[in-house]
């Protein structure tokens, strides 16, 4: 959550499945938002209601197994033969369509019942920089119901992935910028995390020049609509999560006549600016790790639970002295804090947060904390990176205009430190994640007003540390009436249908597979 880390939007759906996987290979196992004048003025293009899209059949083929950029699968493997691949032609600047183009990843799986086929469904897991094409095969059982009259399709948007990855340092540097301290306490550790993010913003400058200027949520948008007639469909039906419900709200606000059947799900707030949102997930975060340490308390294994004032002890000896690992790497402070947080983005993972804890307050280790951690920031066994990180950064700083200083942060700081003694300071240095970065952003709030869009069911979770509940509300609000429909689920996590509760299951599908939206203020507990 410091400058120099992925923010924590990163979807982790998959958590579960991906952390058992790697806490096994690491011998860890079960032991002991755009300013809404901008956006609107430079969404009224051409483009508004998308009925221009056009494009070249798709030429559909095996699947590779997914590429270091994606996040290599555990095995290495393919996705299988139920899956296939394609590449979708886009212009690289949308004001200049016959220029130069790129290519998007794609990946698919059809639909079982081609005779009740109701056309393709696209999924957007998050980030900003999460790849689809590697994502969704890992998650496609709990679609499995949706696959019989769905195309189950998603793909790396601009800057992702193998779609144009922006790069920025390289798999060393980044281990060694990870290094530094993004917390800093006194001048000259203030001096040499400013320098590091500098050096990570010049990497990116340097390496991902023309790509820079064109990874931004709006020109996303554009290329879903161009994939929506590449796949031969008249809507867009559409699965968001995390900041795909951003990217399918910006869809809806440019063409809002082109959306067939959406769900968005753990919704970003587009009221927010970075530093409201980055102090929103802050809160978020804690009431997530407050749930997270009742429940332990409360469970059979309570003597073996951590507090937080424990937590916060351990952070602060980790400040001067990081903890070893069998990997023979040194868990920081701001890995600490990171694979706290990954450990809350999916109730499932609650148990290896207790494990990881435990290991570093009594054995003095801090192997399954820094698994955590790398989970979050595409950080492979093997020590190579995805290109998560870059892509987070690019996109949002492509999207955000505000930049923010030193002085800004240190301005915040007791706000962000009464928010969370264990995430707020993490948070509050991140906002310098796009100072000095050499794109100026689209906009400073979004505007998603999407009046004449079919209905959007837009899914809120009251325990969700990394897109508060209150964020759900405030996209339905931006949405307008008429469109957004509000779905409440009481639990823990990051997002809900994913939690596999049967009425949130339920309530979505019914709207996917038979067209009836819930009645406004449904809710699943």
């Amino acid at each position: 959550m410091s400058s120099s880390r992925p923010r924590a939007t990163t979807a982790l759906l998959g958590a579960g499945i991906a952390l058992v996987t790697a806490l096994a290979a690491s011998g860890c196992g079960d032991s002991g938002p755009p300013d809404a004048g901008d956006a609107k003025s430079s969404s009224k293009s051409s483009e508004k209601d998308g009925g221009a899209a056009t494009a070249a059949p798709l030429r559909w083929t095996a699947c590779p197994p997914p590429s270091v950029a994606q996040g290599t699968s555990p095995d290495g493997k393919a996705p299988g033969k139920d899956w296939e691949c394609a590449k979708l032609p886009v212009p690289l600047d949308y004001a200049k369509p016959g220029g130069e183009q790129i290519e998007l990843a794609l990946i698919r799986a059809k639909a079982r019942d081609k005779g009740k086929r109701l056309g393709s469904l696209v999924f957007n897991f998050g980030g900003p920089g999460g790849s689809g094409v590697a994502t969704l095969p890992g998650l496609a059982t709990s679609y499995d119901k949706l696959r019989d009259r769905y195309d189950l399709v998603s793909f790396d948007p601009r800057g992702v992935g193998d779609s144009a990855a922006v790069r920025c340092l390289g798999d060393k540097e980044t281990d060694a910028a990870n290094e530094i301290d993004g917390t800093p306490d006194d001048a000259d550790e203030e001096r040499a995390a400013l320098a590091a993010n500098k050096a990570y913003v010049d990497a990116c400058a340097k390496n991902s020049a023309k790509l820079l200027p064109h990874v931004d949520t709006l020109s996303a948008a554009r290329d879903m609509d161009r994939l929506r007639a590449a796949l031969g469909d008249a809507k867009l039906n559409y699965f968001g999560i995390s900041y795909g419900t951003e990217l399918g709200a910006v869809y809806a606000h440019l063409f809002p006549k082109n959306v067939g059947r959406a769900v968005l799900d753990a919704v970003v707030d587009p009221t927010q600016d970075p530093a409201e949102g980055d102090l929103g997930q802050t809160k978020g975060f804690q009431l997530a790790l407050s749930d997270y340490l009742k429940d332990c308390a409360a469970s059979a294994q309570a003597a073996a639970c951590p507090t937080q004032d424990r937590i916060v002890s351990l952070l602060k000896k980790l400040d001067g002295q990081p903890l070893p690992t069998r990997q023979g790497r040194k868990l920081t402070q701001d890995e600490a804090v990171n694979g706290i947080a990954s450990a809350l983005y999916s109730k499932d993972t609650w148990k290896y947060l207790t494990q990881g804890l435990q290991e570093a307050m009594n054995r003095g280790t801090g192997d399954t904390l820094l698994v955590l951690y790398d989970l979050l920031s595409g950080r492979g066994p093997d020590g190579r990176y995805s290109n998560l990180q870059p892509a987070n950064r690019a996109i949002s700083c492509a999207d955000s205009r505000q930049r923010y200083t030193a002085d800004d942060v240190k301005a915040r700081l007791p706000q962000f430190r009464a928010a969370s003694p264990v995430f707020g300071e993490a948070a509050a240095w991140s906002l310098l994640s796009c100072t000095g970065w050499p794109v100026e952003g689209k906009w400073k709030t979004i505007d998603v007003s999407a009046e004449g869009s079919a209905p959007i069911v837009v899914v809120g979770n009251t325990g969700d540390p990394a897109t508060p509940y209150a964020g759900a509300h405030r996209m339905a609000e931006g949405l307008g009436k008429g469109v957004a429909v509000e779905v409440t689920y009481k639990g823990e996590g990051h997002g809900a249908y994913n939690s596999g509760n049967a009425c949130m299951v339920r309530t979505v599908d019914t709207y996917l597979l038979d067209g009836k939206a819930p009645a406004a203020g449904t809710t699943c507990s």
